[in-house]
Order: C-alpha cells, then structure tokens, then sequence
C-alpha cells in the first residue's frame, strides 16, 4: 500500500485538476448536455492527465540529483530513494503507452497531434528549455493553451481566441508567482534553485506579476463586454463574472506577495477558501448564463 501511495505521488494524480482546462471548450460552447461529446471530453481529460504524468515522471528522473538538494522537493519518491529510477521510468512509459492508446483509438486525429506537439514540447523543456530565463515561463503557460486546444480537437470545437489568450495570461500569472518562491529561497541561499530562478530577481518578479496580473483582468473585462461574446452567450450580464476573476486574482497576489505562499498552484486551489469560492462562483455564474438563462 505504501509502494502504491509513492506511485500515485509520482505521477503527481492531484495536479490533474489542471487538466480541467481541457473541459473548457466543450463547457464554453453550451454542449456539456451532449452526451456523446461529453464522454469524448472526459476520455479526453484522462489521456491528458495520463500524457502529463508520464511527463512529470520524466522530470522528476531528470532532476532527481537536484530535488535532493530542495527543503521541499527532496521528499519526492524518487529524491528520497523511496522509487527507483527504473521503477520511475517504467512508470513514464506505461503513462505514455496508455494516453496514446486512448488518444489513437477513440479520440480524432486531429487530437494526436497535439497531445504530440505536448509530449515532445515538454521533453524538450525538460531537456534544455527550462533552464533559459522567460522562455520557461511563457512554455509552462503554453501547455495550458495546448490543454483548451486538446479539448478543442476532442470534441471537433474550435476554442475562440478570447479563451486561449485568457488561459495563456492566467497560466503566466500563477507560473510567475510560482516562480517567486525560487527567487525568495535563491535569495536565502537555503537550497539550490532551477538555473533560470537565477535570471530573475524579487523586483522584476514582483513587477512582472503586476503587469501580467493587470493585462490580464483588462482583457478578461474586455472579453466578456465584447459584442461577440455577448452574441455567443445571448447575454448582457457576462461582465458581471469580472468580480470573481478581480477577486481571484488579488487573494493570489495576496498569498503569493503578504503570506508568501505561492509555490503550489493545486494545492492553494484545495486550501484556500476565498479561491476556492471566487471559482465556485465563476463557474456557477456562467453555468446559469449558457445553461440556465
């Protein structure tokens, strides 16, 4: 059973609330009630989280000699020895081997190639890719667009432009503040960070979450008083779920800057209340105002 639980924090299974990304153009489209698509979608979903947990196995091989260095990290089944490197290979593959298979035999072709450009884009950044300052960034932000278009190409929707900018800028901002904690534990030479932590320092952290933070609520208020969006949702009152992303995203900041925990996404996700109702409300507010209204 312990062997089974190490496994199971290998293949990081709770991040795979990330992958709700790829329920987002069947969910925005109104076709959630479609219950052929909605079965494409959740087969879509589990190839996806599959596909990423054979990638996170293959970072965590990759850099096993670093976690073991990290307060944090060195607590990973591999780092601490309580996984084989072999085990953890082993693992990536049959991860990988199953997510294709899904992918090939009951998803659209069109869906392969970008569960392919994923795999391969994450290899690359696994490889080389993260260790160059920004460029690491704007890739980890990348996956969540590839997440929608994934979705996308699943359920044959073509995600609008509207949502994969607005997933791009929210992946950016949670992927600077993520990248604030390495900054702060550089700075107290507590333990050693990834090599692009050291292109960056608190000031242009800090200022660059800012930036991404304010761009990123002005092009969701845009969005959603856009006449386009208007006309796709039948509705007028689409600007009033400005109110829960605003509020999101200064608790974020908040946590991020004041309390200074920002260095897990998911696991802020599942803690955090005020987050966790500012999403509750968002995703209610839209749910009345395709399905209801």
């Amino acid at each position: 059973m312990k062997k089974l639980k190490d496994y199971i924090s290998l293949l990081r299974v709770p991040q795979w609330v990330k992958n709700a990304f790829v329920a987002l153009p069947l969910f925005f489209d109104g076709s959630m009630t479609d219950t052929h698509r909605l079965w494409l979608m959740l087969l879509a979903v589990l190839s996806f989280s599959l596909a990423a947990s054979a990638v996170y196995c293959l970072n965590d091989v990759m850099d096993v000699k670093a976690d073991r260095l990290h307060p944090v990290k060195c607590l990973r089944p591999l780092a601490s020895g309580r996984v084989s490197r072999g085990e953890g290979l082993g693992l990536m593959l049959l991860c990988l081997a199953a997510s294709v298979a899904l992918c090939v035999w009951l998803l659209p072709t069109s869906a392969f190639y970008v569960l392919a450009v994923y795999v391969v884009l994450n290899v690359a950044y696994s490889l080389l890719l993260k260790h160059i300052g920004i460029l690491d960034m704007l890739i980890v932000a990348g996956f969540y667009v590839l997440r929608i278009l994934f979705g996308g190409a699943a359920v044959s929707i073509r995600p609008t432009s509207w949502l994969l900018l607005m997933a791009f800028l929210l992946a950016l901002f949670l992927v600077i503040a993520k990248r604030r904690d390495d900054v702060l534990m550089m700075q107290d030479g507590t333990t050693t960070v990834r090599k692009s932590a050291q292109s960056y320092n608190l000031e242009f952290i800090n200022l660059s979450l800012t930036l991404v933070a304010t761009i990123t609520i002005v092009c969701y208020i845009m969005y959603t008083m856009s006449p386009e969006t208007i006309g796709h949702f039948h509705s007028d009152y689409v600007y009033a779920t400005s109110v829960f992303v605003i509020a999101g995203i200064l608790r974020y900041m908040q946590v991020t800057i004041v309390a200074g925990k920002s260095g897990s996404p998911t696991k802020l996700l599942f803690k955090d209340h005020f987050v966790q109702l500012c999403l509750i409300g968002w995703v209610l507010a839209f749910v009345l105002i395709i399905y209801v209204l």
